[in-house]
């Protein structure tokens, strides 16, 4: 998990290029439109058994990605226009009064997570902020991490979960108050090990004012992107003069925006097009749907997903730029990610940074040899499981992710050893060197996808893609599949050593 120099990866033709261009971008289409006909077909029957909601005209929409129906409706209720006024409370501070923008931010957090959680889900969380600063104070990395995995264990006790149901009047309610409580628990984890690494310093009540001020910071409160305390503060500190290159004009502005509308539109339209998460909720439909359909029910789904989380952290992101904040970048396109170390370093890399700084750094990483390493590693995956609620599908997401990034950082080593290494700097070309790393990571593709399948759609959805595509269809789906999946990596490749 740890970041390394880009390598340069060998040119070729420019006709090979254009041919995976025209293969990736043309089967992606045809998956598309055979998923499309499969849901037409299937309409009435998926209606039936999903109520299916009205959309666009002659259209259904599938709503049944909890996810995004969750934070759709969270955004018409209340969420745009509580950013608005938070953008708009950031830019009047910040033009007459700049001494007051931090606090003023931190009442506003403070007044609109008052208004969506009530007081009482406020309460829980300044009782966790307050236990977690509190023992913050003794300075012990591992007694910090002990209090806020504590903390963070709350959410799955039943008795609380009854408790804090009875103060909403609907279900939506209390998952919000959930959400915010885990991404939460980052940032009070965040802070504990900072404070605990940094030289001790007074000023307590001013530590306790700036915990608050990352912890209810608006745009990231409920569902990130995750920030660091120390980037979060050394950030907000700086003068004006050294944050204007960000550009948070009225252009900026109206550019992202329409970025993120754009984004919007087609997840909308995507929904309307094809129902992949009703169908992906039937064995039925897996089971029957022909083969260029079943490949596009898969990048549909880990397409939605890419598509979604650029609206949800997109908004958010733009804002934070220009508080003059620097924020994670936006997802990578699923499409070009080709290993499993690429997908948790660029998809989103809030959480991958957060990872690396405070477990696997700590724990060791590869300074202490590669036994080390697989612990750390495994921990990191471990936390990540728990934190997104240690169900047996995120157990199996978890272990295939674990189990992908060993293999492939096994398969590096074995490479750059001397004996391998010459063998094949004498043997292959700088371009068919290339190809042989496309072709393995066609296969790496083809288990990351399986494992995106298991987290976006359950164990039943990745048992069903891995009978059909690997033991029935072994011999006629399985290598066209990779076929096109070696485009795809050519591409990642391509996009890799020559980024926009």
């Amino acid at each position: 998990m740890t970041s390394k120099p880009k390598a340069q990866v060998a040119p070729l033709p420019w006709t090979e290029i254009l041919a995976y261009w025209v293969l990736s971008f043309g089967s992606h289409l045809y998956s598309f439109y055979e998923l499309h006909i499969f849901s037409k077909e299937h309409e009435a029957r998926l209606e039936r058994e999903f109520q299916l909601e009205k959309g666009l005209v002659n259209h259904f929409k599938d709503h049944t990605d909890f996810e995004w129906s969750f934070w759709t409706e969270w955004a018409k209720k209340s969420l745009l226009w509580s950013l608005f006024w938070h953008g708009v409370i950031s830019r009047l501070t910040s033009i007459f009064y700049p001494k007051l923008r931090v606090p003023a931010l931190t009442i506003f957090g403070l007044a609109a997570a008052s208004r969506l959680l009530g007081i009482k889900g406020v309460i829980v969380l300044l009782v966790h902020l307050g236990l977690s600063f509190l023992v913050a104070q003794l300075r012990r990395p591992a007694l910090c991490w002990a209090c806020n995995l504590l903390l963070l264990s709350t959410l799955h006790f039943q008795t609380l979960q009854d408790i804090q149901r009875g103060w909403y009047e609907t279900e939506e309610e209390y998952y919000l108050l959930l959400f915010s409580v885990a991404v939460c628990g980052l940032r009070f984890i965040s802070y504990s090990q900072e404070h605990c690494w940094c030289p001790a310093q007074p000023g307590g009540a001013v530590q306790f004012c700036w915990l608050l001020s990352y912890t209810f910071y608006h745009p990231f409160f409920y569902n990130g992107p995750i920030i660091t305390y120390k980037d979060y503060i050394q950030q907000m500190q700086s003068p004006a003069e050294d944050t204007d290159r960000n550009g948070a004009t009225l252009g900026f502005l109206m550019l992202r925006t329409g970025r993120i509308l754009v984004w919007w539109c087609i997840a909308e339209y995507m929904i309307h097009m094809m129902y992949m998460h009703s169908i992906q909720s039937n064995e039925t439909y897996l089971e029957i749907l022909p083969p260029w359909a079943l490949g596009g029910l898969a990048l549909a789904l880990v397409q939605f997903f890419y598509v979604k989380y650029l609206v949800l952290f997109g908004l958010p992101s733009m804002l934070a730029t220009m508080d003059k904040l620097v924020p994670p970048r936006l997802p990578r396109c699923v499409s070009i990610m080709y290993s499993f170390t690429g997908m948790w370093r660029h998809f989103d890399e809030g959480l991958y940074r957060w990872l690396i700084r405070y477990i696997y750094v700590p724990l060791g990483g590869s300074r202490h040899g590669p036994l080390w390493k697989v612990f750390s590693t495994g921990l990191a995956f471990g936390f990540v499981c728990l934190w997104h609620g240690g169900h047996d599908y995120l157990q199996y997401w978890a272990l295939m992710n674990w189990a992908g990034v060993l293999v492939e950082n096994g398969f590096k080593s074995l490479f750059v050893s001397s004996f391998i290494h010459s063998l094949i700097e004498q043997h292959f070309s700088a371009a068919m060197k290339r190809r042989c790393i496309a072709l393995l990571s066609a296969f790496s593709t083809a288990m990351l996808i399986l494992s995106n399948l298991v987290f976006l759609g359950g164990i039943h959805v990745g048992r069903i893609f891995w009978k059909r595509v690997f033991i029935q269809g072994w011999s006629t789906m399985a290598p066209p599949m990779l076929a096109f999946l070696y485009c795809f990596a050519q591409i990642g490749l391509e996009w890799t050593s020559h980024p926009p």
